[in-house]
């Protein structure tokens, strides 16, 4: 297990987007969070104290976590002497990118030389099978969005934490390095070869209790040309009996796409709808999360009132508002 609390480094990340992974960690895990550690030009802040290697040390950090997860999932060289750094300091070292700790020449030999651990959690831990379609036991919810990085995770692990206060039958099941990270178990989807992709989520949300739900982690997007693999996998592989429509208004295009606008909530339900229903006949969307992050209290308010009664869906940011109106529409599903 990777050992707690973290020193969450931010490195250089280009706007507060690209840390995502740290601001997940911080926001459902912050007793495990002992500061951050940023590099120069950095625009990111997860209002924790700025410390250095040995600060961070003396306060009880066990792991520098990698809280980046820039485009393409690459360790950059200006990151370099910070980790080899912590390692010498006893840091263990944890990152979900793609590029793998342990296949840096230079880390793994400190790694090796100091005891210390790399913990890369973007590698899948189990043999999983092929898809085959078959109907399980519970319910299942997955949230869909409409582009990556708008609240899915937040949307899910808001309507679980709700699920569980009202006494009702949950879990969260993680499906990328931040959920990973914040729950410690899970399938680093996008690191799955592409003919297991289906059955990894079929193997994470098994047979279960009639009354109780599996709260899928969605990635991706369906319309996103990048990234839309993932999603297609989830929405096959989940088998879900309910979905949950995510989106960030104030978006002026595609993440990382800059020739591509984002789709309406409409399109999104239309066309997520139409393929779960290709696995599970029976699915239907129960609601609409709002990502307002970016919007002040009336206007968020009034957004998530106009997309309510433009779709006929609960609509609200769960992480702002709480998510207690979906989770009564998964209730009376």
């Amino acid at each position: 297990m990777i050992e707690t609390p973290y020193l969450l480094f931010l490195g250089d990340a280009p706007d507060p987007l690209a840390a995502k992974v740290a601001q997940g960690i911080k926001d459902w895990r912050p007793e495990n969070c002992v500061g951050q550690l940023r590099l120069e030009g950095c625009k990111a802040d997860m209002k924790l104290p700025d410390m250095t290697l040995a600060e961070a040390k003396a306060a009880g950090a066990k792991t520098l976590v990698i809280g980046v997860a820039n485009r393409g999932g690459m360790i950059s060289q200006t990151w370099k002497k910070v980790l080899v750094e912590a390692l010498e300091e006893g840091f263990d070292l944890a990152s979900g990118l793609h590029n793998l700790l342990r296949e840096e020449e230079d880390l793994a030999a400190v790694a090796k030389a100091t005891g210390q651990n790399l913990w890369d959690v973007r590698i899948p831990q189990v043999k999983y099978p092929i898809a085959n379609g078959e109907p399980r036991k519970g319910k299942r919810l997955l949230a869909v969005g409409t582009d990556c990085s708008v609240g899915k995770m937040y949307t899910a692990l808001a309507m679980d934490a709700c699920m569980r206060e009202k006494g009702m039958k949950s879990t969260f099941r993680a499906t990328g390095q931040t959920g990973i990270l914040i729950t410690g178990d899970g399938v680093p989807l996008d690191a799955v070869i592409a003919d297991f992709m289906a059955g990894s989520i079929e193997y994470l949300t098994p047979d279960n209790d009639d009354d109780h739900w599996d709260i899928i982690e969605g990635q991706g997007s369906l319309f996103h040309v990048s990234y839309s693999g993932v999603t297609m996998a989830l929405v096959h592989g989940g088998q879900p009996d309910a979905l949950v429509l995510c989106h960030e208004p104030t978006r002026t295009h595609m993440r990382g796409l800059p020739g591509y606008q984002l789709p309406t909530l409409e399109a999104v339900r239309d066309v997520a709808l139409t393929l779960a229903q290709v696995a599970n006949p029976a699915c239907k969307v129960i609601g609409v999360s709002i990502n307002t992050q970016h919007m002040g209290d009336d206007e968020a308010l009034a957004y998530c009132a106009e997309v309510e009664a433009r779709l006929g869906l609960p609509t609200v940011d769960p992480f702002r508002h709480g998510a207690d109106r979906l989770v009564e529409a998964l209730a009376a599903y």
